[in-house]
């Protein structure tokens, strides 16, 4: 199973706060059957914990360790919302990048997708990308396993 695949890719994602973006990206993920149900919720608890939103208009909402159990295999979603969502950061999420990790992979995973946004042009290729296949592309090369 693909880590990201074009249905976990959603261009014009609409929430109208960051518990309904958090649900989006999770539920890619439950329908892709990397996690179960039960995930969305632990990724909504580690919102609450602590703010997932990275800056630069990027949000990664992931599940509590206790939710570890709940994840079938690593997997990523990707919502883009043109309008942004507020996470309480200084300025919108425009990409919210759902996350489930299998194993030891979190920290890689999310290290590679953070590695990804350092470029400043990565949000606005993505931004600007007009298919699922242009954002598969993008993270295609950072996300090797």
């Amino acid at each position: 199973m693909n880590i990201l695949s074009k249905d976990k890719v959603i261009l014009n994602g609409t929430a109208s706060d960051k518990s309904e973006a958090i649900k989006l990206a999770g539920s890619l993920l439950v329908q892709a059957g990397h996690v179960e149900e039960g995930y969305v919720e632990k990724m909504q608890e580690r919102e609450e914990m602590v703010s997932t939103y990275m800056g630069g208009g990027l949000a990664i909402p992931h599940g509590t360790k206790e939710a570890k159990s709940m994840v079938l295999s690593t997997g990523l979603s990707i919502v883009r919302f043109l309008e942004g969502v507020d996470f309480g950061g200084d300025e919108p999420a425009f990409v919210v990048i759902g996350i489930a990790a299998a194993g030891g992979d979190h920290m890689e995973i999310l290290t590679n997708v953070a590695m990804i946004f350092t470029e400043d042009e990565s949000i606005e290729r993505v931004m600007n990308a007009s298919t699922e296949e242009e954002i598969l592309a993008i993270f295609e090369g950072g996300l090797q396993t």
